[in-house]
């Protein structure tokens, strides 16, 4: 569902002496669209259920236009963040009769206990406020850092978070969302791929990883094993940097550790271009033929077509920005012998034209105690073109964690 829009009347007794509601009053309907909103999804007594309270943090409020007595306000709200203990509110007033911005407003909440000290905020609101069924009916839409991110969530138990390559999407782990049963399987479209909102910037592998850090707070989900493929793998390896503590176990699957070469880059630049001028369906017809095994067009022709299919629908923002950050991406390397400790599996395919067994055993040997899969009959893309040897590798990592 999506939260619904609130219809409040300007009343003579909110306005100042000439007329114009005034700022107070103003503070006060934006206060109840909040509690109107809520009273007709998880019910007005939510906090009180969960033993905590809002408690305003900080606010933000522009006045656009004036609003006078008999003016019916439309007030919207989406949730913008959502933290842990904390939440921010976006609300904006519209005149109905004219469509007239009246006022905007951004709300910083902190969920208190009685004694002051910040709680969890009730998942019934980040339930309420962010999951809006798409036509599957099977995948959420959730507000984290200004963007929206299409999820899906499968099962129970210990998490595992998959991060797709590009320019593919969260559909790309099909077969083993369905198939490792007694896992709690985390698979998002990355900003700007796949339903996720495209932003014109904002494109790094430290933005898709505070994007995962982000989702799994709103998801409650603590400590996950990350499995990461190609640019995946990439921001996998800056998600273990950045939050190390939040990883049971990480599997890089076809990628590498290494920052782009100078060629490299000039090709990430060359490919904006493509993209610009030629929009995704260019992008798809220069990439595919090196991203599966030889001959798998004759012999997987469904699987190809539907990975062109996935690469079509790809926003053109999502594509340059994606090829920027992956173009500016940190180098790895160095960090590799940092992941002493964390369990890690490295899974490549045995005819990966792109990032071979040779590029995967560069960084099984280099992180202490990582484990190496060669997926035999496999291009770049294992867990579409070997599914059935791809999740019972991936199964056998997971139920190997302690």
């Amino acid at each position: 569902m999506t939260s619904p829009d609130i219809d409040l009347t300007v009343y003579p007794d909110e306005c100042d002496a000439f007329g114009h509601l005034n700022q107070a009053s103003f503070l006060s309907l934006f206060e109840r669209a909040r509690w109107e909103m809520l009273a007709r999804g998880p019910g007005m007594d939510v906090f009180t259920r969960a033993g905590t309270w809002p408690a305003v943090r900080k606010t933000s409020v522009d006045y656009h236009a004036g609003a006078f007595p008999g003016d019916v306000l439309r007030f919207n709200q989406t949730l913008v963040h959502h933290g842990r203990t904390s939440f921010t509110m976006r609300q904006t007033a519209r005149r109905l009769a004219d469509d007239t911005l009246i006022a905007t407003a951004e709300f910083v909440f902190v969920c208190i206990d009685r004694d002051g000290k910040p709680v969890a905020v009730p998942p019934e609101v980040g339930h309420f406020m962010n999951a809006r069924p798409s036509s599957s009916g099977e995948t959420l839409r959730l507000t984290v850092n200004g963007v929206n991110l299409a999820v899906e969530v499968r099962g129970e138990g210990p998490p595992i978070l998959f991060v797709h390559g590009y320019p593919l999407d969260r559909t790309l782990w099909q077969h083993q969302l369905g198939a490792l049963t007694g896992f709690r399987r985390i698979a998002p479209d990355l900003r700007g791929l796949g339903l996720s909102d495209a932003p014109d910037l904002g494109y790094s592998m430290a933005t898709y990883a505070d994007d995962l850090a982000a989702l799994l707070d709103v998801l409650h989900a603590d400590r996950v094993v990350i499995c990461g493929l190609s640019l995946g793998g990439y921001v996998a390896l800056e998600f273990a940097r950045r939050y190390r503590s939040r990883l049971r176990g990480l599997i890089l699957m076809s990628t590498r550790a290494e920052a782009d070469t100078p060629e490299m880059r000039k090709a990430r630049d060359a490919a904006m271009q493509v993209a610009r001028d030629g929009g995704a369906a260019a992008i798809a017809h220069r990439m595919l033929p090196d991203l599966f095994a030889p001959g798998a067009k004759e012999t997987m022709p469904q699987v190809v077509d539907r990975i062109r299919a996935m690469m079509e629908a790809s926003p053109v923002k999502g594509i340059i920005g994606a090829l920027s950050a992956m173009r500016d991406r940190p180098d790895s390397t160095a960090g590799l012998g940092d992941l002493e400790g964390l369990p890690t599996l490295v899974v490549v395919g045995d005819q990966d034209q792109v990032t071979g067994p040779a590029v995967a055993r560069r960084i099984s040997d280099a992180v202490p105690g990582a484990m190496l899969s060669v997926i035999p009959g496999a291009g770049h893309l294992p867990p579409v073109e070997q599914p059935i040897s791809t999740t019972r590798v991936l199964a056998e990592f997971l139920q190997s964690l302690p």
